[in-house]
């Protein structure tokens, strides 16, 4: 029960919770156990089964519904009396301006995406609203407090970037089971049910002049009068066999690599499939296509079991036969989910055939559908405790009471015998370009990038603005928004096809451009030096920004979508995490060690371990501990932050 005091904060506040997922399902209920009486909440997701086991508001009924609209419900049958507004849309939408921030007292997230939570984290800032961050993965999880000119911002510090590997590893020489699941889900999978047109790094052709007719042909075309069977083994063959074979060509590459062996169907499986006992079409026969499965028309029930590499074959032609004969409406358009049955049994098949080919130990479908959707396996208690702490730090929040305020991590195993580590907040780093507006350098040829290259690669994915205007000196370079004339928004499209040193205002080296968006209300200038070369494996965008708080390789992957690209070494294929309830935290070391309240270096000297890891924003990534002389405290910090700027709150 809150005290009186703390009913006093409560009572007349006005909430806002961005995300109604795993946190936000606990979040909402204990919000209203707690007296709050007027929560509004944006989340612009449908309810799927794969939610059902954690996000407790949700039945099977609701599938399919708004999860803003059905966790309001919910809680209104034993909280009838309190106001609750929910909003089924994307929290980047433009009606959720700065206007719409100011109206509420703090802001709680609950999100599942880095771009959400700095375009949250901006209208905070801008709107001056207190926002509580939150985030779990498992036993892991953290809650921090960013109040503007009081704590750090969420961007003072690094976040996890997506991984990427390049595209020679995925297409050539696969080491790790995630390569094989990227090939088969990015590349194969894409390929023969996706877009017909997108460009696709896997081999369809030989360019072996001495090839035969047959290799010679995009292979992925069924030939007229082909039956299902004969084409699923051709393109078994040409993937698995002669497209390994065509490696093994090149002897340079396997100097100091073990050989990957050819896999042909007539190796593995009889001259013709089997049926399994009659079961062929049993799986098919319920009129919904998401639930035809190759599993059980072949009579395999545990995914859970490891496959021989024949029974990965038998799943991987079959799920394309009951592609063709059961969804062949969909084929075309279709792309990776990690709910559709029929694809993971697909994907978890190729990707075994593929790891066995190159030496690489098979997964289970269990397993393999864990990384193929970066599943991260959720526990419900978790984000129990994690909303319990955000509205612990809400109300302190309400009740100004700054020197309360604390970043918590919730930890896998007792460190001092704690779970629950609390580390004071610290104050906005000088060098954070988002809350303290540091200029930025940006090194890029400006005679050969064009001003798309730093819209797309620097103002949109690093800088994460949605709704950009670019000027040099009172020259509008570009702008995008609704209200623009026809003739603005086609002169603003012709500059984005040219270089920047052609354009009506010139961007050479020397130049400083203003970068701002309207709807974060943020503005940062960027000093532009011309640079003439780069490394193409090291800096494969072509250009270099400094001054800002690069993101953080993260090891858990996924991949983002089934774009173009070449295959060229200095091409990468971006890893990032699925969108799903709960934001991933990687942790290297089962121990995290971090100071909670204020101790003399002498009580932690034997206890604490040199590097400890600590919660980040979105994920857990290592830091060093060093000791600050002015008061013996123990303070975290990032090797590459200047120790005077890096402040706890007093």
């Amino acid at each position: 029960m809150a005290s009186e005091e703390h009913l006093s904060a409560i009572k007349g506040a006005k909430v806002l919770m961005v995300g109604a997922g795993g946190i936000g399902c606990e979040l909402l209920k204990t919000l209203a156990l707690s007296g709050f009486e007027d929560i509004h909440i944006i989340d612009m997701d449908t309810i799927e089964v794969s939610n059902l086991n954690r996000q407790f508001l949700f039945r099977q009924k609701h599938v399919g519904q708004s999860k803003a609209k059905v966790a309001r419900d919910a809680v209104l049958r034993f909280r009838p009396h309190i106001k609750i507004t929910p909003y089924h849309a994307n929290v980047k939408d433009p009606e959720f301006n700065v206007d719409f921030f100011k109206q509420f007292n703090v802001v709680l997230n609950g999100l599942d995406n880095l771009d959400a939570r700095r375009h949250v984290n901006r209208l905070c800032l801008a709107s001056g609203v207190p926002l509580v961050e939150s985030g779990t993965t498992g036993f892991l999880g953290q809650v921090t407090v960013h109040v503007k000119g009081k704590t750090e911002c969420y961007e003072c510090q690094s976040k996890p970037a997506p991984k990427t590997y390049p595209v020679c590893t995925i297409t050539s020489t696969p080491t790790k089971f995630v390569h094989c699941i990227v090939w088969a889900k990015d590349l194969l999978f894409a390929k023969l049910f996706g877009n017909k047109n997108q460009e696709n790094d896997l081999n369809v052709r030989s360019t072996d002049a001495s090839s035969s007719s047959e290799h010679s042909e995009d292979v992925f075309e069924r030939r007229a009068a082909e039956d299902v069977e004969q084409y699923g083994r051709r393109i078994y063959d040409h993937v698995f066999g002669y497209n390994i074979e065509v490696a093994l060509r090149n002897e340079e590459t396997w100097k100091n690599r073990n050989k990957p062996r050819p896999v042909y169907s007539k190796d593995v499986l009889p001259p013709k499939p089997v049926g399994q006992n009659g079961n062929k079409d049993k799986a098919s026969n319920t009129g919904d296509p998401s639930s035809v499965s190759a599993m059980s028309s072949l009579g395999l029930k545990n995914p859970q079991d490891l496959w021989s590499l024949r029974e990965n074959s038998e799943v991987f032609l079959e799920a394309l036969r009951l592609f063709f004969s059961k969804r062949e409406k969909e084929i075309g358009q279709l792309g990776f989910d990690k709910d559709d049955q029929l694809a993971v049994e697909f994907v978890t098949s190729a990707a075994n055939i593929r790891a066995a080919s190159f030496g690489i130990p098979l997964h289970s479908l269990f397993e393999a559908k864990g990384i193929a959707g970066n599943i991260v396996h959720a526990v419900a208690t978790t984000n129990a405790i994690i909303a319990g702490l955000i509205v612990l730090e809400a109300i302190k929040v309400l009740q100004n009471d700054v020197k309360s305020y604390r970043m918590t991590y919730c930890l896998e195993h007792p460190s001092r015998k704690m779970l629950l580590m609390p580390v004071e907040p610290f104050e906005p780093n000088k060098s954070c370009y988002v809350c303290s507006e540091t200029p930025l350098t940006l090194e890029i040829n400006t005679h050969r990038s064009k001003l798309r290259d730093f819209v797309d690669k620097i103002v949109k994915e690093k800088l994460g603005m949605s709704l950009p205007l670019i000027m040099h000196g009172v020259a509008l370079l570009y702008e995008v928004g609704d209200d623009l004339e026809e003739d603005e928004v086609a002169n603003y499209a012709a500059n984005l096809d040219k270089v920047l040193s052609e354009l009506p205002s010139p961007v050479t080296g020397g130049t400083i451009l203003t970068v701002e968006d309207l709807q974060q209300e943020l503005k940062c200038s960027i000093n532009i030096k011309h640079r003439e070369e780069f490394d193409e494996e090291k800096e494969p965008d072509g250009m270099v920004l400094s001054g800002w708080t690069p993101a953080l390789a993260a090891e858990k992957t996924k991949t983002l979508d089934n774009g173009p690209s070449s295959s060229n070494a200095s091409q990468t294929v971006p890893l990032e995490s699925e969108d799903n309830d709960e934001i991933e935290i990687i942790l290297k070391d089962p121990e995290i060690l971090a100071a909670g309240k204020k101790r003399k270096s002498s009580d932690v000297s034997v206890a604490v371990d040199p590097e400890i890891f600590s919660v980040t924003g979105a994920m857990l990534t290592k830091k060093k501990v060093e000791e600050d002389d002015s008061n013996n405290d123990i303070v975290m910090v990032d090797g590459k932050l200047d120790l005077n700027k890096k402040k706890r709150v007093q």
